[in-house]
């Protein structure tokens, strides 16, 4: 009895030391497909195997970043249909559709510390609660119309908007990022005021297109997935070029 115990709490330690030392492996491109899916933001090491240059590094990151999956695909094959042609560590976003692709060999000092400053920059969301770091991603996505939703991060209403507009983004994808900003911390005071906003006035939605410079707010209401959904579509359409910017004082047409 002593040696079977003995043999099967040396399997469990075996198998926990596995989990610590490899990285799921993705043998396909329906295998990449299914990863890349399953979650917001992955990430997938296109390395050749574990003794690649990166592996130990992505592995450390895997453990520090425990938000992100990690997985890696050896399968050269595979890598063409995501334009790889080379030891590449490739973060998969489902908020802008984005493949942000690191190239092992166009890194001069690849590290830990590194790969992790480089997927916590990259993790953009449906919805992304904003600070210096996630601020990187956001303004170098492709996608420039962000919905900013302004609120105290100590009321009720913040985790409740989080909720119920971060569930609201993905019906626009590649159209708009949804930015939650805590209206509370002193340092994103400069960030209402762009918007004629205090913390006072909070909780409060917006819009900001990036590529002209334009913003605009939800008429004061209650906050609802429809009011929010109607307001992103008015931009769609256009509709929202007459109307008064947020923060301007001479009088336009109000929505």
């Amino acid at each position: 009895v002593k040696m079977l115990e003995t043999l099967f709490f040396s399997l469990l330690l075996t198998c926990a030391c596995a989990k610590d030392t490899v990285l799921p492996r993705l043998n396909d491109t329906k295998a990449v497909e299914a990863f890349v899916d399953s979650a917001e933001v992955v990430v997938v090491g296109f390395l050749e195997g574990e003794d690649s240059q990166g592996y130990k590094e992505l592995l450390a990151t895997a453990k520090k970043v425990e938000s992100v999956p990690v997985a890696i695909c050896s399968v050269k094959e595979v890598w063409a249909d995501y334009s790889v042609s080379t030891n590449t560590i490739t973060l998969f976003r489902k908020a802008d559709n984005h493949q942000e692709n690191l190239v092992v060999a166009e890194v001069k000092k690849l590290d830990t510390d590194g790969l992790v400053n480089f997927v916590m920059i990259n993790e953009v969301r449906y919805i992304t609660e904003y600070n210096q770091v996630t601020a990187v991603g956001l303004f170098n996505s492709e996608v420039q119309t962000h919905l900013v939703i302004f609120a105290k991060r100590t009321s009720k209403e913040y985790n409740e908007l989080k909720e119920k507009l971060g569930a609201l983004a993905p019906e626009f994808t590649g159209k708009f990022l949804f930015v939650l900003i805590n209206g509370a911390l002193k340092s994103n005071s400069r960030s209402l005021g762009y918007f004629g906003l205090e913390s006072k006035d909070l909780p409060r939605v917006g819009i900001y297109d990036g590529s002209s410079d334009m913003k605009w707010l939800l008429p004061e209401g209650e906050i609802t997935a429809e009011r929010v959904r109607d307001f992103c579509q008015s931009f769609i359409r256009g509709e929202l070029k007459d109307v008064k910017q947020a923060g301007e004082t001479k009088p336009k047409t109000e929505l």
